[in-house]
């Protein structure tokens, strides 16, 4: 586990009460001890600097167990594109994996493996993140490899051609064949005119058809260049011999000019917008965001305290709602996380067989509005807290939750220093944040629904 200093000071100031010769003075109020942060830079040690070519480092030492975690955290992901050219940023998290000038093709994971560790990845709209996790006798091996890739990754055009197919595939099969998929699409173009984050981070089918070779090279050496890098190393390791090590294999990669940002010209919406999706199913599923600030906001932490009130387990308030009172829904759940653009709080609801979307949107939104009007219980808030700041810890319990929890803080939030006061945030907010964040956040005016039409089951089309 990583070390996070958790304990509160228990000793209270105690001052005796002196006695005057005719009349005893009343002894001096207990003063309220002060309580250790749960985090902070002297008990959670973070070293970070960059290197020459722009390359920004950051090491968290910790010998708990004899392992590293290894994060490559590029500053890219799919509002970065354009149309024409979308799904690129999840085409080379697939190309990252199939060779470089030093590691032929399908070598990349078998080199790893044979020293006793794992790879994997993920791309969302706001970044590509890679991480290796292995004892500590595997570092050297995951930074040779992943320097050598991103120096120079394997770009020929029968190796593009074959995982561009990959991506097209899996496009297929997360998309235009899950109903959760089609709706998450469905929702965030309809949300979203002039946003980068109109198009779905696996890109649409035409433009992964069409996409030429010059112009994935071209996005390959803009966004895979060290000053548009994170390196994250979390675990047992010699700062020392580390340091040495990733300059070794990193500090000679040239920098490239900085990307221009992605231009957000998105118009305030002024009205419900729906879109309707028909796909054979014998449930009905509804998919609703509403319009919500970036990482900018300070209203992110109340955001987040108002999916778990919402959707915390099952004595939220949605769960109660629709799927235990009701008896409508088979789930019902929030979700919020902040990112670089404004971006959208969600609902996601599955109805019984038998149960419509109106009967979905109306428990829903009745829910949402009741949370707006009377703002939650003290203890319903008390546990939204609890909830926020125990998944923070959890996440810090292994190398690879800490190297994500930093990552995130340093591209997203602009600042990993920032980590330090989450918790924080979460503990100040009050009844009175959450009322008044859901009044401005849940208004139908600035609400999207993806609604499933269900058509028979085995049928692609109906009249």
């Amino acid at each position: 586990m990583s070390r996070i200093v958790a304990a509160i000071a228990l000793l209270a100031a105690l001052a005796g009460a002196a006695q005057a010769a005719a009349k005893p003075k009343p002894a001096p109020a207990k003063t309220k001890p002060a309580a250790a942060p749960v985090l902070s830079q002297a008990n959670y040690r973070i070293d970070r600097y960059t290197l020459d070519n722009g390359l920004t480092v950051i090491l968290h030492e910790d010998h708990t167990v004899p392992a590293v975690c290894f994060w490559q955290w590029y500053k890219v992901g799919s509002r970065n594109e354009r149309q024409g050219i979308t799904g690129l940023s999840h085409f080379f998290e697939h190309m990252m994996f199939n060779g470089s000038k030093n590691v032929p093709p399908k070598e990349y994971d078998k080199r790893l493996e044979s020293r006793g560790a794992y790879s994997n990845a993920f791309t969302t709209r706001d970044m590509t993140a890679y991480y290796e996790e292995g004892g500590k006798e595997s570092l050297e091996t995951m930074l040779q490899l992943d320097s050598d890739r991103m120096r120079e990754l394997s770009l020929l055009p029968d190796m593009m051609k074959s995982e561009i197919e990959v991506v097209r595939e899996e496009r297929r099969f997360r998309t235009d064949n899950s109903v959760p998929g089609l709706l998450d699409e469905a929702l965030y173009s309809t949300a979203f005119e002039a946003s980068p984050y109109h198009w779905p981070v696996v890109g649409w089918m035409k433009d992964l058809e069409r996409i030429t070779r010059d112009e994935m090279v071209a996005y390959f050496r803009t966004y895979y260049a060290p000053n548009n890098f994170i390196l994250l190393l979390i675990g047992d390791f010699d700062p020392k011999d580390a340091k040495a090590k990733i300059a070794q294999y990193f500090a000679s990669i040239p920098k490239q000019t900085p990307p221009a940002p992605p231009v957000n010209s998105e118009p305030d919406q002024n009205g419900e917008k729906l879109a309707y999706v028909r796909y054979p199913s014998e449930t009905v599923s509804i998919d609703v965001g509403y319009k919500a600030p970036s990482v900018k906001s300070n209203d992110i932490w109340t955001l987040d305290i108002l999916s778990n009130i919402l959707s915390g387990g099952e004595s939220s308030r949605l769960h109660q709602a629709l799927v235990y009172d009701q008896q409508i829904a088979l789930s019902a759940s929030a979700s919020f996380r902040a990112g670089l653009e404004p971006g959208l709080f969600e609902f996601y609801v599955e109805m019984k067989p038998g149960h419509t979307a109106e009967e979905a949107q109306k428990a829903l939104y009745a829910e949402i509005q009741r949370l707006a009007s009377d703002g939650p219980t003290e203890r319903e808030l008390q546990k939204a807290r609890n909830q926020s700041e125990a998944s923070f810890i959890e996440a810090l319990k292994t190398n690879n939750g800490a190297g994500q929890a930093l990552g995130y803080f340093e591209h997203v939030h602009g600042d990993y220093k920032d980590f330090f006061t989450a918790i924080d945030h979460y503990r100040g907010v009050t009844a009175a944040d959450c009322k008044r964040v859901a009044q401005q956040v849940f208004d139908a005016n600035h609400r999207t629904a993806s609604i499933l039409v269900p058509l028979e089951v085995g049928k692609e089309s109906q009249p």
